[in-house]
């Protein structure tokens, strides 16, 4: 059915549309419920967005090869999601437990 084994995995990565946000995981409260925090991104400057500009504003064809600088920031708010029938979630938000952190920026959205 689905997976209650967070000691597996160290983040959680959540999906809104088409963007990723990554969330570390900093503490286990029970196989169903965990409590992460944001990380801080910013884009890498060794990667450069390939803008085309056109129609109704243009579009970055490079958009999948994003590379991202992701740090941990102990300041940021702790939130508690836990594990449903559709996965894990808290009230408006949906994740993924993951073994590194994601982030991704969709541009051409």
């Amino acid at each position: 059915m689905f997976s209650t084994t967070p000691t597996v995995k160290n983040f959680a990565n959540h999906y809104g549309y088409s963007d990723v946000n990554p969330y570390e995981i900093v503490r286990r409260v029970s196989d169903r419920t965990i409590e992460v925090r944001r990380m801080d991104t910013t884009i890498d400057p060794s990667w450069k967005r390939d803008f085309i500009p056109g129609g109704f504003f243009g579009h970055t064809a490079n958009n999948d090869s994003q590379k991202w600088i992701i740090v941990s920031n102990p300041a940021n708010e702790v939130i508690r999601i836990r594990l449903t029938k559709s996965g894990w979630r808290n009230k408006s938000m949906r994740f993924q437990l993951a073994d590194k952190p994601v982030h991704f920026y969709d541009f051409n959205f």
